[in-house]
């Protein structure tokens, strides 16, 4: 097969993380879905946003800049596929420019162009777990290959984001 094939994704080839928050499920889902809440804690520990604009809703987007620590202007965005409050949320994720046109990753050419997100909310006890569970679409071998090989850092960069979430609903 060519090296720029595209294959189905499976279930060993996806990315999965769990993080308890102590907020109840409807905050939570707030601070996922609304965008005056979304942009205070969205991003890798140490980025801000610098921008976002949401539409949710099916076939809505979440486009967003974030700075990074050494200021670096990164895009990204997310395509809305289905909204079931409060309990899931499914989206296409990509990195984009300034203009939402979907773009390579900047540190990472074989990265792939799409990832498929879903974000599920379960109360439990007052509290919410959040798991977030990313899969390569569309993609190349190569691509899925990469993917695959990044799951120590995505585990590390969803835990920096799940930090800054932590401390966003302390404060909230």
């Amino acid at each position: 097969m060519p090296a720029a094939a595209k294959t189905k994704p499976s279930d060993e080839h996806v990315f999965t993380i769990t993080r308890t928050f102590d907020a109840p499920r409807e905050v939570v889902w707030k601070a996922w879905t609304e965008v005056e809440r979304l942009k205070h804690w969205w991003g890798p520990k140490g980025f801000k946003t610098t921008s976002a604009e949401l539409d949710l809703r099916a076939g809505g987007i979440f486009h967003y800049g974030m700075r990074s620590p050494d200021g670096q202007v990164v895009w990204g965005k997310f395509i809305y596929r289905e909204i079931a409050a409060p309990k899931r949320l499914v989206f296409v994720v990509s990195f984009s420019d300034e203009k939402g046109g979907i773009t390579r990753h900047p540190m990472s050419p074989n990265w792939p162009m799409e990832i498929l997100s879903t974000i599920t909310f379960a109360e439990r006890d007052g509290k919410t777990d959040v798991t977030v569970r990313w899969q390569a679409i569309n993609a190349t071998d190569e691509e899925r290959r990469t993917f695959e090989a990044g799951h120590e850092s995505m585990r590390m960069g969803w835990t920096g984001t799940f930090d800054q979430f932590a401390e966003y609903l302390a404060q909230a």
